[in-house]
């Protein structure tokens, strides 16, 4: 793909001024050398990224039976979730105990507040209610939790294997008669796109060697 064209899927995924895209576009028609390879992959990667998008747009939306949660309020049921939207992201976590799971949460933070002009957003995960309130309270997270410590909702969604919960996001609608749908779901793991900070080592060049989250 082009500049050009790369300066196009810029336009498409983030809505930048067009005039904007030219200084973009003419910063990057002039590599320093040695970069050329590196420009050829981010535009590589930025197109892939755009038909993965489309991709997961095809997918069938897979029928969702009801769940329980248990919070600091009580129980509540996985369509209470959605509050007063139709859509819904849930964040499957593994608990206080995994530093990569806070890492990532403690990046929805500032997150929440666009997350929510569209969908309500909530925490997964397998501690009891009262161990969620604490540690979220130590993280100051503003955001919802929801206990599962029965794994029926984690393990329905294919997020908990025999030994332990894997860390990942789904999201979900609900149409006007109630009834609720996953459209998509992804795992998290180092290196993915729900965590800048390894996007940011990889800019030492691999400088931040066996680098891992502390919590």
């Amino acid at each position: 793909m082009c500049l050009i064209g790369y300066g196009a899927v810029l336009l498409r995924a983030f809505m930048i001024d067009p005039g904007s895209v030219t200084h973009i576009v003419a910063a990057m028609e002039q590599p320093t050398k040695g970069r050329e390879e590196v420009v050829r992959l981010e535009e590589e990667i930025a197109q892939l990224k755009a038909e993965l998008v489309k991709a997961r747009a095809a997918l069938q939306s897979e029928p969702i039976d009801e769940y329980m949660f248990e919070t600091p309020g009580g129980a509540v049921s996985l369509s209470d979730l959605f509050g007063d939207k139709d859509k819904l992201l849930v964040v499957h976590n593994m608990g206080r105990g995994c530093a990569y799971c806070t890492l990532w949460a403690d990046g929805f933070v500032g997150m929440l507040p666009h997350i929510e002009t569209a969908a309500s957003f909530v925490i997964v995960s397998p501690d009891d209610p009262a161990t969620q309130a604490s540690f979220a309270a130590s993280r100051s997270w503003p955001f919802r939790m929801a206990s599962d410590q029965s794994h029926a909702f984690t393990r329905a969604a294919g997020y908990r294997t025999d030994t332990h919960v894997m860390p990942g996001v789904s999201a979900f609608v609900k149409d006007a008669d109630g009834r609720i749908y996953r459209t998509s779901h992804t795992r998290f793991g180092p290196g993915d796109d729900f965590s800048p900070i390894w996007h940011m080592w990889d800019l030492f060049g691999g400088a931040a060697g066996d680098w891992r989250p502390r919590v």
